[in-house]
């Protein structure tokens, strides 16, 4: 895989670091990174079924009563 550098605010890394509970600070927003990937995907996921339940028809037509 592929690896990027790049520089962040401290304060912000030390943050991350106690929030994540990591030691490492390349650990910590690699942590992050990752979970905000899968909270897409989850979002996607929910998504997808609200919309795919939606669009399934119940069944037949029912006739009018009356």
């Amino acid at each position: 895989m592929a690896k990027v550098n790049f520089s962040l605010d401290a304060e912000l890394v030390v943050e991350v670091m106690v929030l994540a509970g990591v030691g490492s600070p390349q650990d910590a927003v690699e942590a992050v990174v990752r979970d905000y990937i899968a909270r897409g995907h989850r979002t996607e996921a929910r998504v997808h079924s609200r919309d795919h339940t939606k669009r399934e028809p119940e069944g037949p037509p029912q006739p009018p009563q009356g």
